[in-house]
This record gives structure tokens, C-alpha cells and sequence, in this order.
């Protein structure tokens, strides 16, 4: 078979994918930072150079910011389009890293070989798993795997600001029949699995102020109006006992999960109390009703993210604050407008104010919830081609953050995206030591090999 021989080779050149691994990982392509602006356009010149000799057409094409790397190439009825991000985040705490942040290496450690170095896991080593599986095609085939377009990003770490304006003025050479992602990782860091949801974000500044200026508590407490007072009460109705948000047509647009996609959740290895052991806490404290994996994965919620107001250095100040300041967030699923909930949280806020207290409201930004139209057969045809590498059962799972270019890809160019990565809880990334197992590298890029074989 021909899958086997792609297969063989991959195998076989491990030694010179880890070398081409190791040298992008050595160019500290921290977005972020406007001091590291030159290596990440060397990166971006990397991975062009790189993709033009496995026989893609490759440019780095400008932005505001840093370069986007673009490359097509293939023939095929089926065109698809894969995502990755080479940009990475800061290394600080330097002192914290067991050697240097960019010098990659193999290490052994008690759970096996891992690949160290910032950006190994998130995300040069999931984009290059995918590359390499295509270099080991076209070895064996004599060309690309089929109709392919690499999008890859390189401000990604730093909110992505030339994202959309890039998708909507390169739309078609972008638009594809499917988008695939490796940015994600693997359930219980064991089972193969592909995201299929992913929840949205909103989130909402709000300060409310009274006095006109901080006021002697003997003089005026209990006369005055106090803004900690006003926006805990505030804060604390919205929620009820029950654990459910309290905000008015909240659940509206929020669907309930496919019986098949529960049933499956439901035979997932999934040890809640474990999950929040790891953190020293003990008991669920959501919707009462629902089950830790739809918490987490397909149930919206609100969260206090911060509160300020007040005195609160050493010491004591007896005073009544002239204004307090908090901070919300909304994880959106399903169908939820960014727009609608945040019209009926200020709605809500401003209703709840007493007289004399004033409320203003900072926009943090919000984006829709992302569903994954899974009764397209190249979803079931890459589970099957996962729990195969794998020897496991490949699971639809949900994600419980956000990954902003899988609904710009359906807002903005209409096509789904399946998001399949190879990471592990363990695997520090934004922190420091990050690591790479050598196997979900190696198994990763045969993962790709046996999703091509059965997509084009």
C-alpha cells in the first residue's frame, strides 16, 4: 500500500524532521515584543523557503504587523486549507527554564522523550507535523497530497490584529472546502480527538461611581452611597442558587447537545475530581444539572474575573470609595450574539443602580461560539484515520476556551474548520519549560499522513 510506504518513510527520516524542527525553534519569534519583530519575519522567511522546496508556491505576505505566510500547491477535487501560527509567546521568567528557552533538545524524562524548547508544543511543532507529513508524501508520490493551501500566522500569541483584515482581502485564495487546524491537544492528554466546538468570548468593564471623591466612613457611613456595595449586590444576582446566569434571555439561543455527541461525552474517560484536585478544589460549582464535560465544553457561563474599589493597601483606611471597578467575562456557546448578551448585561448593571451612582462600561472585546458541521464524511473519515495511528477511539470533544480563526474562518470565508492537534495537559505552553512529546510529534505527523490518504 502506498499509505504504508509514506508511512515507512516518515519513520525512516524522524532524525531529519526533528533538524528542521530544531531550526525553526531556534529563531525567537516572539510576537508580542517589537524587539523580536526581525526574527519573526525570519521565521516567516523560514517557512517560505521551506515550503517552496517541497514544491509550494510561498510568498510572506506583509501585514500592519508580522508576516502572514501563504503557500499553494497540489491538484485535487477536494481543496484544503491548513492553519498554524509561528509566532510564540515571551520566555519570562528566564530563570525558570532548565536551559535555554531556544535551543531546543531532546530530553528524557520519567513519562518519555519530550522536545524542549518555547514554541515546541504551541505551535512549530503541531504546523511542522503536518508539513512533514506532506514532504513524506510527495517522497513517495512524486507530489503534494491533493489541492493544499498553508496559512500560517504570525501574531497569533498577540491577539491576531491583522487576522481578519487579512482572511477578508485574500478571501479567495483562502476559501477552501475545509479548514484544518493543529493548535489543539488530546482528551486526557491520551485519546486522539477532534474539537468540534469551541466557545466564544465576551468581556465587560464596568465601573460605577457615586461620591466625587473617597469619603470619611464616621462622617457619612450609612448616608452614602457605596460603589463596592452597590456592584457586589450587582454582581452577585447574576446568579441563582442553582448555579444558572440570571441575565434575562440568556439560554435563548443556546442548543442542546446532539443525543449522539452526548452519549459519546458520556463514555469519556473523564475524572472530575481529579480535574479539580489538580488544583485543590473538590466539588463542581456550575449548573447543578449538568455533567463536568458539558460544563466545560457546551454550557455558557459568566465569571468575575477581578474587583477593585477602595482602599487596599497596608494597613486600614476607613473610607467609603468614590468608585469600584469590575471585570466580567462570558464563555458563549451555540448560537449566543456577543452583541445580544452584552446589551442585557448593561441592561441588567444599569437597572440595578441606586441614585446617585453613575455605571460605565469598557468594551473587552467578544466573539461567537464555533460549531463544527460534523455530518460532513471527511469528520468521520479523520476519526477513523486518528483511532487507527492511535490504537484508541478518536472522541469529538468540545473546547472550552477560544480559538478566534476557527469562527473567522466560518464568519468570515464559510468553510468549517476540524481542529486536530497532538498536545498534552503537561506540556507548559505560555509557560516556562514547554515541551513536545517526541511521540505526539512522530505519531502526529503519521496522524496527517492517514487524514490525506482518505480526504483527497
Amino acid at each position: 500500500m502506498t499509505l504504508d510506504a509514506v508511512l515507512s518513510r516518515i519513520d525512516a527520516t524522524l532524525p531529519e524532521a526533528l533538524e528542521r524542527l530544531f531550526a525553526l525553534l531556534r529563531i525567537p519569534s516572539i510576537s508580542t515584543d517589537p524587539a523580536y519583530k526581525a526574527d519573526c519575519a525570519r521565521a516567516a522567511d523560514w517557512l517560505v523557503d521551506d515550503l517552496t522546496e517541497l514544491g509550494f508556491t510561498a510568498s510572506a505576505r506583509p501585514t500592519p504587523g508580522h508576516p502572514m505566510v501563504l503557500a499553494q500547491g497540489g491538484t485535487g477535487d477536494r481543496h484544503l486549507l491548513f492553519y498554524g501560527h509561528y509566532d510564540v509567546q515571551p520566555v519570562d521568567p528566564v530563570d525558570l527554564w532548565s536551559r535555554d528557552p531556544f535551543d531546543p533538545a531532546i530530553e528524557e524524562t520519567p513519562a518519555g522523550k519530550v522536545i524542549r524548547a518555547r514554541g515546541a508544543a504551541d505551535d512549530k511543532g503541531q504546523l511542522m507535523t503536518f508539513i512533514e507529513a506532506c514532504r513524506a508524501w510527495k517522497a513517495v508520490h512524486g507530489r503534494l497530497p491533493g489541492r493544499l493551501t498553508i496559512f500560517l500566522e504570525g501574531e497569533e500569541e498577540s491577539a491576531s490584529p491583522s487576522l481578519v483584515p487579512f482572511l477578508r482581502q485574500n478571501a479567495s485564495e483562502l476559501t477552501a472546502d475545509l479548514a484544518l487546524i493543529c493548535d489543539t491537544g488530546m482528551h486526557e492528554s491520551r485519546y486522539p480527538a477532534i474539537e468540534m466546538m469551541l466557545r466564544g468570548l465576551l468581556a465587560e468593564e464596568v465601573t460605577i461611581r457615586a461620591a466625587d471623591r473617597d469619603l470619611h466612613s464616621g462622617s457619612y457611613g450609612g448616608l452614602a452611597a457605596n460603589p463596592i456595595r452597590v456592584m457586589t449586590r450587582i454582581l452577585a444576582g447574576l446568579h441563582d442558587d442553582a448555579g444558572r446566569v440570571s441575565l434575562p434571555g440568556f439560554y435563548d439561543d443556546v442548543d442542546e447537545l446532539p443525543d449522539a455527541v452526548r452519549a459519546q461525552w458520556q463514555k469519556l474517560p473523564f475524572d472530575h475530581a481529579r480535574f479539580l484536585g489538580d488544583v485543590g478544589l473538590s466539588a463542581p460549582a456550575g449548573e447543578r444539572d449538568r455533567t463536568p464535560l458539558e460544563m466545560v465544553w457546551s454550557r455558557p457561563t459568566c465569571e468575575i474575573n477581578g474587583i477593585t474599589g477602595g482602599y487596599t493597601g497596608a494597613g486600614f483606611k476607613t473610607v467609603l470609595p468614590a468608585e469600584a471597578r469590575a471585570k466580567v467575562s462570558f464563555r458563549l456557546v451555540s448560537r449566543q450574539d456577543p452583541e445580544k448578551i452584552r446589551a442585557a448585561f448593561r441592561a441588567y448593571v444599569t437597572a440595578g443602580l441606586p441614585v446617585d451612582c453613575t455605571v460605565e462600561f469598557a468594551d473587552h472585546g467578544g466573539s461567537p461560539a464555533s460549531i463544527m458541521d460534523i455530518s460532513d464524511p471527511a469528520f468521520e473519515d479523520a476519526r477513523a484515520a486518528l483511532s487507527e495511528e492511535w490504537g484508541l477511539p478518536a472522541a469529538y470533544i468540545g473546547g472550552g476556551g477560544s480559538i478566534p480563526v476557527a469562527g473567522y474562518f466560518k464568519t468570515v470565508l464559510g468553510m468549517d474548520a476540524m481542529l486536530i492537534g497532538f498536545g498534552r495537559d503537561d506540556d507548559n505552553i505560555h509557560s516556562p519549560n514547554e515541551k513536545y512529546d517526541l511521540e505526539s510529534f512522530h505519531k502526529g505527523i503519521r496522524s496527517w499522513a492517514r487524514i490525506l490518504a482518505r480526504l483527497v
